[in-house]
């Protein structure tokens, strides 16, 4: 059996070299006997990266049949995301165009701002003095300190609220669409959408004033309502658009769709698409857009394959973002052999691949094992004007790390800098997961603050359970502080993380801590850790309890000398009789005693 598909998978790759690398026919048994997979070594001694990747600065890929109009950023706007592996977190649009990206920072803006977090710091535990603070501050506001503060404070939706009307208020100063934007993007995520509506009705600036509002700010709304799941609410906002002046076209209709699948509703938009073809025709955009949800975001293949075949009755002629889908689709889904199928099927038809479609087979064959046709693929793929970028070298890092190749990985990373392109988050993660001490979590963690890529709340996540396995509590806290005071601010997730794996850990006092500091904030906390917490109250107010009954009954006798020399004496033998025990509750790798 295992001879059998090995030499499927040999076939296949056979295939790929004649039709890419023009080379002749290769049979299976040769490919296999020429080169060992399982021990083949990507770098011996120096790193050889420099042999296979060219000096070009082309920064788009040349193919002529490029279809730049069939498919917007829709599709490319968390590329990353699509081309790599699906086992991050949905981080509930965190990272969202509305969030305002500071400008240029200087020493007085950033001392300002560092003033205003003072302040706001502890704001559901001491509000009307975080308020009284600001009013007498002096601080002058302006478009650049209100983006860094939002940016700093958007997991704490009451600070932000208050420090975005406190600045509204002070001379000089009036808020702009943009910082609009933010505040309402900051609000829908926390679910406070009525006030976020409030807030657009002050946008619309009267019978007077000019209006603020555009075919974005209903946008934000519409994408904040399909990642809480209300889909009945963004399609009423969708309609929207007509009572503020707006046309409701295929556009916008798209937008629509690919709010709802980016936040996994794409069942929805399915339904949505079809039952509206009259109003909004059908085009290969709004295809596209759906089967990229079944594809990259749910990552369903089974639904993604129907889909293809539904598209391919309605007479589609498939373009080269539907094959990125589905190549990227069987990539994460590990099935090789399909991948390189449908590449080869590509060059057949005489579709020319697209940076998307060469990483997702790159990580496929990365993932598979077969690291040396992944390199070729990448030096192919720059010959053909496709210049590697951040996500290729995700795409050969992110497996040499599942591999423990670390030092083939840090060489990757290595060549990745030295041709000037910046890691993600992701590149990061994949060295953290390997990361066997302290001290080499925190050198990444250094390294990621040095080239501007985080860290993100994903990382500050991923590390505090790290820290919690490890039973390192006080690395712990040190990530939550720097959480607090660098930001971003923790979130509901990071909360969640945290008083689990204090609570499993032992810590107990401090997880019920951070648990009221949760529920100060307005975060719900899961039912699980409900659960855990409020069983632990009880047990802690049923012993008190029973501690006061205890020395109110020792306070009601009067014992004698004798009564207390036996008593030691009864204690001593019931010690001796049943010695003390240690009880150990064991969930998830934590233990609490």
């Amino acid at each position: 059996m295992w001879s059998f598909r090995r030499t499927s998978k040999l076939c296949a790759l056979s295939s790929l070299l004649q039709t890419h690398f023009s080379l002749p026919r290769i049979m299976p048994t040769e490919l296999m006997n020429s080169n060992d997979f399982t021990e083949f070594r990507l770098f011996g001694g120096k790193s050889n990266l420099g042999l296979f990747v060219s000096r070009s600065s082309k920064p788009f890929c040349s193919s002529p049949n490029t279809l730049a109009t069939t498919l917007d950023a829709h599709l490319i706007e968390n590329e990353d995301n699509n081309d790599t592996d699906n086992d991050a977190e949905d981080s509930d649009g965190e990272n969202d165009f509305e969030v305002i990206e500071p400008i240029e920072k200087d020493e007085i803006l950033i001392q300002n701002a560092e003033t205003i977090l003072g302040f706001l710091r502890g704001f559901g535990s001491n509000g009307v003095e975080a308020k009284r603070r600001l009013e007498e501050s002096g601080v002058p506001a302006s478009p650049e300190l209100v983006a860094e503060v939002l940016s700093r404070v958007r997991n704490d939706w009451e600070a932000a609220f208050t420090f975005f009307l406190w600045a509204g208020k002070q001379p000089g100063y009036v808020h702009s669409f943009r910082e609009y934007h933010t505040m309402i993007s900051i609000l829908g995520k926390m679910r406070k959408f009525d006030t976020a509506w409030s807030l657009i009705d002050e946008m619309k600036g009267g019978r007077s004033g000019p209006s603020l509002v555009t075919p974005q700010t209903l946008l934000i709304m519409i994408r904040r309502y399909c990642a809480a799941h209300d889909v009945g609410k963004a399609v009423g906002t969708f309609y929207a658009f007509k009572r503020y002046g707006f046309k409701a076209g295929v556009e916008e209709f798209q937008d629509l769709l690919s709010a709802l699948c980016r936040y996994k509703n794409v069942r929805d938009a399915e339904h949505l698409l079809f039952c509206n073809e009259s109003v909004f025709p059908i085009d290969m955009k709004s295809l596209n857009i759906v089967l990229n949800g079944w594809c990259n975001v749910m990552v369903n293949l089974r639904q993604a394959k129907r889909f293809w075949w539904d598209m391919g009755k309605r007479g589609v002629t498939r373009d080269v973002y539907c094959y990125g889908s589905m190549i990227s689709c069987y990539s994460k889904a590990g099935s090789l052999r399909d991948v390189l199928k449908l590449f080869n099927q590509m060059k057949e038809l005489g579709i020319d691949p697209d940076r998307k479609v060469y990483n997702a087979v790159i990580y496929a064959l990365a993932k598979g094992k077969c690291m040396k046709e992944a390199l070729s693929l990448v030096k192919a793929m720059e010959e053909r004007g496709c210049v590697p970028n951040t996500v290729t070298y995700n795409s050969l890092i992110r497996p040499l790390c599942k591999a423990r190749r670390v030092d083939d990985a840090r060489a990757v990373f290595d060549e990745m800098l030295k041709r000037g392109l910046s890691p993600s988050d992701r590149t990061y993660h994949a060295f953290f997961a390997i990361s066997r001490t302290a001290e080499e979590v925190f050198e990444f963690l250094e390294k990621m603050k040095d080239t501007g890529s985080g860290p993100t709340t994903d990382t500050y996540i991923m590390l505090i359970r790290k820290f919690c396995r490890w039973r390192q509590h006080e690395n712990v806290f040190k990530l939550w502080d720097g959480m607090v005071v660098n930001g971003p601010s923790p979130d509901r997730s990071s909360y969640i993380v945290l008083i689990h794996g204090l609570f499993l850990n032992g810590k107990l006092n401090d997880a019920y801590r951070y648990y009221l500091e949760m529920k100060e904030k307005g975060f719900l906390p899961e039912p699980k850790t409900d659960e855990m917490i409020k069983a632990w109250v009880s047990g802690q107010e049923t012993v008190k309890h029973q501690m006061l009954e205890l020395k109110g009954m020792k306070g009601d006798q009067c014992p004698s000398k004798t009564s207390d020399t036996s008593s030691a004496i009864g204690l001593k033998r019931d010690f001796l009789r049943q010695p003390e025990t240690i009880r150990v509750t064991r969930e998830r790798g934590f233990s609490f005693r």
